[in-house]
């Protein structure tokens, strides 16, 4: 029972640690994926293991809806192709699935959202190197020290790096985070 305990001890930490250091880059990076979908873009989304499937959530609540009703908005989660990941690992490599999308599928004006705990994953990475040559700003969801996504932003892109080594406390800010940039994205375009 104390372990369990400690889980909700250590994640409230976590978040209370989280609330001074991501407020702004939450708010901007909510900001960009507004402009994004104003102006007629997407959102795509990409990650490995859990961030897949935060990649996913992230998609499904822009699309469906997350807690008003309104038109759907345009996402697409790179994660979720079972042919076309497949494919391109089997032809290319592991390290080409989202990137190959983000080439085929991504516009100028777009928004990636590209989710790591650590920060290294090198189709992520990929991923967010194709995006800034086709002119897509980077949202990128992190921990720990930022690994090597860190040094790869530019203009407007925007990191929300979440104060935590633990990959389960980073997660459980990631789909935080997500939540919040949901509820940002329906109350600039749809109000209260």
């Amino acid at each position: 029972m104390s372990r369990i305990k400690h889980h909700f001890e250590e994640s409230i930490a976590v978040k209370t640690a989280a609330i001074e250091t991501l407020v702004t880059p939450i708010e901007s990076a909510g900001e960009l994926m507004v402009e994004c979908l104003k102006n007629g873009g997407k959102i795509l989304s990409c990650g490995n293991g859990g961030s897949a499937g935060d990649a996913q959530h992230f998609s499904a609540e822009l699309l469906n809806r997350f807690e008003m009703e309104r038109p759907p908005l345009a996402a697409i989660a790179l994660t979720t192709d079972s042919s076309t990941l497949t494919s391109i690992a089997n032809d290319y490599s592991y390290e080409e699935v989202y990137s190959k999308q983000v080439a085929g599928l991504g516009q100028t004006g777009d928004v990636l959202l590209a989710i790591s705990t650590s920060g290294n994953s090198p189709n992520v990475i990929k991923a967010m190197e194709v995006a800034h040559e086709k002119g897509i700003h980077v949202v990128a969801l992190t921990g720990r020290d930022g690994g090597d996504m860190k040094d790869l932003y530019k203009g407007a892109d925007v990191e929300i790096r979440v104060p935590s080594e633990r990959t389960a406390r980073i997660q459980e800010v990631h789909l935080l985070a997500i939540h919040c940039l949901c509820d940002l994205i329906d109350t600039t375009l749809y109000g209260e």
